[in-house]
């Protein structure tokens, strides 16, 4: 089951400065990390950014908080978009296999240092000291390419490199409808105050499919929502009662234009907000 959010490029438009454009990402990317989702895609909204903080910066700073923290200084080193990047919420992510990230039969990001003869490369992955790994023969790595390595032990150091995606939150730019047509999208579902109001009889519905399937959840931006980026009538996404909530109701590519927040007591709920509204409820068991 594949986990994916989609937000937009003019995510930041509302910020005042750098500072709290930075914030506000940070608070996307815990909420992203807290129910497991396994890529987080800004897809782009030209039309709606400020010019401040564009896409680039987005992507920059939600790739930046996604890097664990033992790897940023030699990923990223000074860029300018990282200027306030001491002020993200950790996300502390859990491991995805073993009891933590350090422990034995986990799975942590390391970064090739250096390519050496015979197959055998130095990586930093976080430990005391980079180590000396063998690469199999179905891998090829270059110096500064990101790796998958596997601990078993600690203590002495048991390590290999796996052939397999990097561990935690992948960050990734891409068209909406691109992301939408994936194979993996599973049911897409877009988080708009004008979708039908989830109710409990159909989160047991929506359960079901997601536990199966996965989901795909876009999210639009603040005093701009998903049927303005579309360019379509908030009229032409409002649920008539008659769908079962799993199936397309209009040709934008959504199985369901979900309202989480049917009550809300606020004129607006922020995006970062309304990730923590939406998630929580889909991320419960059928």
């Amino acid at each position: 089951m594949t986990v994916s959010v989609l937000v937009p490029s003019s995510l930041t438009r509302e910020a005042e400065d750098k500072r709290e454009a930075t914030r506000k990402l940070g608070y996307v990317a815990r909420a992203a990390t807290i129910f497991r989702v396994d890529r987080l895609l800004v897809y782009p909204d030209r039309e709606g950014e400020t010019g401040r903080f564009d896409g680039g910066f987005v992507h920059t700073v939600f790739r930046y908080a996604a890097t664990p923290p033992y790897l940023r200084n030699e990923v990223w080193g000074m860029r300018d978009e990282l200027e306030y990047a001491g002020i993200l919420p950790p996300l502390r992510a859990v491991a995805q296999t073993g009891s933590e990230s350090n422990g034995s039969g986990s799975s942590r990001q390391g970064i090739v240092t250096e390519v050496g003869p015979d197959q055998r490369v130095r990586v930093n992955c976080g430990l005391q000291h980079p180590i000396t790994l063998n690469v199999p023969p179905e891998m090829e790595v270059v110096e500064g390419e990101r790796v998958t390595v596997r601990i078993s032990s600690r203590r002495p150091v048991r390590a290999k490199l796996a052939d397999e995606p990097l561990p935690g939150l992948s960050v990734e730019w891409t068209d909406l409808s691109a992301a939408l047509g994936r194979e993996d999208a599973g049911v897409c579902i877009a988080a708009s105050r004008f979708g039908e109001e989830l109710t409990v009889g159909r989160l047991e519905t929506l359960a079901g499919r997601i536990e199966g399937d996965g989901t795909t959840v876009a999210f639009g931006a603040p005093e701009r929502g998903l049927p303005d980026i579309l360019g379509i009538e908030a009229s032409a996404v409002a649920d008539d009662g008659d769908s079962d909530g799993v199936e397309p109701t209009d040709d934008s590519g959504f199985d369901l234009w979900l309202n989480t927040v049917p009550d809300q007591g606020s004129e607006v709920v922020r995006t970062e907000e309304a990730l923590f509204a939406t998630l929580a409820p889909l991320s419960l068991r059928a």
